[in-house]
């Protein structure tokens, strides 16, 4: 097997653990937040978003109805998902 092939497989799995724990998070912050409880801090959310989450960011944010009033959320997370986009472009190119 190649070594792109492996780190394409690598990035996949990495991508799909990092996007389920992101929509997990959203979903254990809008449950505390029902429940007026302790609460997941922003900063948490947006980095789990920003490090390849994006995509389960986003997803919570439709299925729980969460941090949808937010701009830093309903803008940045979008922004982010295009910025990984265009990084995983950039990468294949280069390892091309």
């Amino acid at each position: 097997m190649s070594f792109v092939k492996i780190i394409m497989k690598i990035a996949l799995v990495y991508l799909f653990l990092v996007n389920f724990v992101t929509f997990v998070l959203y979903g254990v912050d809008k449950r505390k937040a029902i429940r007026k409880a302790w609460r997941i801090p922003e900063s948490v959310l947006i980095g789990f978003a920003a490090i390849g989450g994006s995509v389960g960011a986003f997803l919570a944010m439709l299925v729980f109805r969460h941090k949808t009033k937010h701009a830093k959320f309903t803008v940045g997370v979008p922004l982010i998902f295009v910025a990984q986009i265009l990084a995983v472009i950039a990468f294949y190119k280069y390892l091309s």
